[in-house]
């Protein structure tokens, strides 16, 4: 049996004790801590913690709303997040649609990291279906690591 490793520090103050958990207060998942810090690329360290991110901010969410992320330094817009991922040892990228339905990525390096998450209203209201909840996927994503081929 793998030894489950002690959280690493993570800290967060709130100005009010009733708001929900937050990432930094939650339990890391089973699959996040099996693995030594100390044996993780900044990528893929990075790459784990934006996924608890995103879910924790999804969990906040009405159905009317999706996750999507806003760019700093500029007009650009916003990203529909559609998936995450990292290329060792430094690289982390963001998949997804921009507001006016563009094919659009981000590729950062993991030191100029930054990502400010936003609700945006769904594109069909109307649409019986359940709102797209990308969190949840990707953090069930995080058992699953594959080395390439």
């Amino acid at each position: 049996m793998t030894e489950r490793l002690h959280r690493p520090p993570a800290r967060v103050a709130k100005c009010d004790d009733d708001t929900p958990l937050t990432a930094e207060q939650k339990p890391l998942p089973a699959a996040v801590a099996e693995k030594p810090l100390e044996d993780k690329s900044p990528a893929e360290w990075a790459y784990e913690r934006l996924i608890l991110y995103i879910q924790n901010f999804e969990e906040q969410l009405d159905n009317a709303h999706e996750v999507a992320m806003g760019f700093t330094g500029g007009d650009v817009g916003v990203l529909k997040i559609e998936g995450i991922g990292y290329f060792d040892p430094d690289i982390v990228t963001f998949y997804g649609t921009d507001g006016e339905g563009a094919k659009t990525q981000l590729i950062q390096h993991v030191s100029q990291l930054n990502v400010m998450l936003r609700a945006l209203p769904r594109e069909d209201e109307t649409d019986e279906a359940p709102p797209n909840r990308i969190g949840f996927r990707l953090a069930a994503d995080l058992g699953r690591h594959t080395e390439p081929a």
